[in-house]
């Protein structure tokens, strides 16, 4: 991470306590290396909070990246709605806060986490940090409901995280102050990089061939969209013989249970359950391409000089697709194929 402004702390400093929420495993993979460089502090005592509002895959994450959650707020359903959500972290996380009164609340990204957090602490009068603030797309409803929480997450934030020069300038346009807006770089490169010096092994079943890499979850692209996408995507795979199509199949059933009608019982496409981040990692730097609905691995795929085609009309990422490594294509079979 890049540090282009450092607070100065003598032994004298009085301890802090940050509490980090996190749901999702590209939050826990994008706060980790905020968590280890704040570890490292004398001054700080670090608590983390888990919504589990990705609970299938964000236990195994915070294990790869030695994090134990000092609050597990559990579910009673997988199907909730981000309403139904957001109500139960809001009033979870406003009893936790009232009992650890911490100096300040710090969360990732655009998620339901993240935005009841945001919510949770201002009633606390407790500083909010937003790490990865200031990423904007033209639609409220693109992506959905992820573009509304990071517009509405960033009235009360007390320290907007940009991981570029763009999106702090698109702060400066919302009438945030200067003084308040740190382009801190994308903490997801850190733990990228990391991960992938250590040369992590392939997954065992990853084919041979020309690999296409596919991810798809966005809640917009439920639907019509992803048949669609899918479609075509098997169509391509089943007109070019050396090519073939590596999914990690994201838990949610609307997502899951497309793939599987229209992607299962192909010999070169091959589904497989969600994977751990080494394993994520070893896939994108053995992989053709990258297919993906994903924010995170617009930015991840690059840093490893791979080419991304998102299955989205928009980005809040501007600066993958100026670069000409990626390239925005929608979910329609023509586009696709």
């Amino acid at each position: 991470m890049h540090h282009p402004r450092r607070e100065h702390f003598s032994h004298s400093t009085p301890v802090r306590t940050f509490v980090f929420v996190v749901g999702t495993r590209p939050e826990v993979i994008k706060v980790a290396p905020v968590i280890r460089r704040l570890r490292e502090a004398e001054w700080a005592t670090i608590k983390v909070v888990t919504s589990g509002q990705q609970s299938d895959l964000l236990d195994s994450t915070l294990a790869e990246f030695d994090l134990r959650p000092d609050l597990s707020i559990p579910h009673r359903s997988k199907c909730h709605t981000p309403a139904v959500l957001a109500s139960l972290l809001i009033r979870r996380l406003d009893k936790y806060f009232g009992e650890v009164r911490p100096d300040c609340v710090l969360a990732q990204g655009d998620t339901t986490t993240a935005y009841a957090s945001s919510i949770a602490a201002f009633y606390r009068k407790i500083p909010f940090v937003h790490v990865e603030a200031g990423l904007r797309t033209p639609s409220l409803a693109a992506p959905f409901p992820e573009e509304f929480h990071r517009r509405s997450i960033a009235v009360s934030t007390s320290l907007h995280c940009a991981p570029t020069s763009a999106a702090a300038q698109n702060l400066v346009r919302e009438n945030i102050s200067r003084e308040k807006i740190l382009v801190s770089g994308n903490t997801v490169i850190d733990s990228l990089l990391e991960v992938a010096a250590s040369k992590p092994a392939l997954p065992a079943d990853f084919p041979r061939l020309r690999t296409i890499l596919l991810t798809a979850h966005r809640r917009e692209n439920f639907g019509a969209p992803l048949r669609d996408a899918f479609t075509a995507i098997r169509a391509f795979v089943d007109l070019t013989p050396d090519v073939a199509v590596y999914f990690p199949v994201h838990p949610n059933p609307n997502a899951r249970e497309t793939a599987i009608e229209i992607l299962s019982g192909h010999p070169r496409i091959k589904l497989v359950d969600p994977l751990g981040y080494r394993d994520v990692v070893a896939a994108i730097q053995n992989a053709w391409c990258v297919v993906t609905d994903s924010g995170g691995l617009q930015e991840e795929a690059p840093a490893l000089g791979k080419p991304v085609l998102v299955l989205r009309d928009v980005t809040e990422r501007p600066e993958a697709v100026a670069s000409g490594v990626v390239e925005l294509i929608g979910t329609s079979r023509e586009a696709v194929f």
